[in-house]
């Protein structure tokens, strides 16, 4: 992880033209280099539009956007597109090419990288996400997973160094979410910033070390995800329930089990290092 931040948002207010609200609202925000971050929420409180003003899909209706230290404002289409690739949360809305091949190397052939590059960076995004068995089959013939992971392939092949997924285990079943969650940690891992917009908390607590929560346009709470699933004030006004694992183990807390559990692997080893100390004590006072 880095110091240096790659995006920031200052004061960042945001109205749709329709809408009698705001949609954001006294937005001040930072996030750095190689950073792997959450933002949970219920629907409306603003996870979406928020990542939208990112690669400027959306414009402020008050604040600024800094990208890299650039006003966002001030750069054109294709410099935002280098720096940051958006998945949204139906891959189907951003897959039109006729193979999987083609569908890869549309970003990238627009980016005014050679022939040899683009071919290079195809390959590497197919390899990377399992999908360099497939280059010739129609997207739409393939499983709800691999067209997420073929929405992510498109968006890695441009190398954008920041890389925005919304929703990404949607309508997964549990060997998919495994796919694409280790294939975003190991993106992540190669030194990439990486923004995950879900409603999936059990899916945060696993993977994700860090975590936002907004309700009704604003945030209410930033920080390591350890740290941030235990704010029940917080969690609760922007109706998160804690995961499962981790109200057991404040249920569990008079027994020495930490507030704090995450998964239920971390659940078990505390239970059984409790067992284990219980069984010795018991030995030695025989």
């Amino acid at each position: 992880m880095s110091n240096k931040t790659v995006i920031e948002c200052e004061d960042i207010y945001f109205k749709y033209p329709e809408a009698n609200q705001m949609a954001l609202k006294n937005i001040n925000l930072k996030i750095n280099e190689g950073d792997f971050i959450a933002i949970i929420g219920q629907n409306g409180a603003g996870k979406t539009t928020l990542t939208k003003l990112f690669n400027g899909l959306h414009e402020p209706t008050k604040g600024k956007v800094f990208l890299d230290n650039q006003d966002i404002e001030d750069m054109k289409t294709n410099e935002i597109i280098k720096r940051i690739g958006y998945c949204y949360q139906n891959p189907d809305h951003q897959l039109f090419s006729r193979t999987v091949y083609d569908e890869v190397e549309y970003g990238p052939n627009n980016l005014d990288f050679s022939e040899k590059e683009v071919e290079e960076r195809v390959q590497q995004a197919l390899e990377v996400t399992n999908l360099d068995d497939k280059e010739e089959r129609y997207p739409f013939t393939l499983g709800k997973g691999e067209r997420q992971r073929l929405a992510i392939a498109s968006v890695i092949a441009m190398g954008s160094p920041i890389l925005v997924v919304d929703e990404p285990t949607t309508g997964l079943d549990t060997n998919g979410i495994v796919q694409i969650m280790n294939l975003i940690t190991e993106w992540n891992q190669r030194g990439h910033t990486v923004i995950v917009v879900t409603h999936d908390i059990n899916m945060v607590a696993k993977y994700v070390p860090q975590t936002m929560v907004m309700a009704n346009g604003r945030i209410l709470a930033k920080g390591k995800t350890r740290e941030v699933l235990t704010k029940k004030e917080e969690l609760k006004e922007a109706f998160v329930k804690q995961p499962q694992v981790t109200r057991v183990g404040d249920e569990l807390s008079e027994f020495g089990i930490s507030k704090d559990v995450m998964t239920i692997e971390e659940l078990y080893n505390e239970i059984k290092n409790k067992i284990e100390k219980s069984q010795d004590y018991e030995r030695r006072a025989e």
